[in-house]
């Protein structure tokens, strides 16, 4: 006699909830003694090379809301384009510069910082260089899977026309939305819409 095992369904999808602050940045909810600081707070442990800078921003939903609960994750290459990884073949890194970093939206204004240093280019896989720029990962309530984008310069015209990335882009009108503003020296501001007018553009990773 064939006996008839249940199957299970899917279980559905959840978002992130209020909880990523707590699980991913205790300090900035209060939670202390879990770590001395929160994980990726300091990208700079001395004196780098190159260009230091200061990234801020926002990230709002589709009805211009700021998502206070947001969290943002970056992973850059050095002042020279040289990633601090094991996989990096192509130079020494600089020893003070992690090059990654995590950041949690306040919980009043929802604004973001990163405290990091312009990148250099790096190399696509051809060989082209690509323009500088800082890989982003965003979490928050509301999303079931973690967004990936970029961060581009607006003052870096000439070698964002000919970045492999940027080029590919069929919609060419929606690049702006992947350039921060450089707003004073070594101040840049880049905002991240998640839905509507100026959407920000995300990557299938």
């Amino acid at each position: 006699m064939t006996r008839r095992y249940p199957t299970l369904k899917e279980t559905p999808s959840q978002t992130a909830g209020p909880y990523v602050h707590i699980g991913m940045n205790p300090n900035v909810t209060g939670i202390h003694g879990v770590y001395e600081t929160d994980l990726g707070t300091t990208m700079k442990t001395g004196a780098v090379r190159g260009e230091e800078i200061t990234v801020t921003g926002t990230v709002t939903d589709g009805m211009g809301g700021v998502l206070k609960d947001a969290v943002l994750e970056i992973w850059q290459a050095d002042a020279d384009g040289l990633f601090n990884a094991p996989g990096e073949t192509r130079g020494v890194a600089d020893p003070e510069f992690s090059g990654w970093g995590r950041a949690a939206a306040d919980l009043q204004t929802g604004e973001y910082r990163f405290d990091t240093v312009k990148p250099g280019r790096v190399p696509w896989r051809d060989g082209r260089l690509q323009a500088p720029h800082i890989s982003m990962w965003i979490v928050a309530r509301g999303i079931n899977i973690g967004l990936h984008t970029r961060l581009y310069f607006d003052d870096e015209a000439e070698a964002n026309s000919e970045d492999p990335v940027l080029t590919r882009i069929e919609h060419q009108h929606r690049v702006p939305t992947l350039l921060a503003a450089r707003t004073a020296d070594g101040l840049y501001r880049f905002d991240v819409r998640l839905q509507g007018e100026n959407e920000t553009i995300f990557f299938d990773m």
